[in-house]
């Protein structure tokens, strides 16, 4: 599988989204003492959010890059 096709239209590959989601849901279980429930919505706020990060890092530099070709 290449990389291409582990990525996701936001531009955030999906294991950094999951990596991120469960990482966070462990520390959510932990603190609420259910590590179940933390995992899945560590999960759910993984794939939710980080490419929507991605979304808004692609969107600045495609801005910049137009802002670098007028500039020209």
């Amino acid at each position: 599988m290449t990389d291409k096709n582990k990525t996701s239209i936001w531009g955030r590959s999906i294991d950094e989204a999951l990596l991120i989601g469960i990482a966070l849901g462990v520390v959510f279980g932990l603190a609420i003492d259910n590590l179940a429930l933390g995992i899945g919505v560590g999960v759910a706020i993984g794939v939710g959010v980080a490419p929507a990060l991605g979304a808004a890092k692609s969107k600045k530099q495609s801005e910049q890059n137009e802002s670098s070709k007028e500039n020209e």
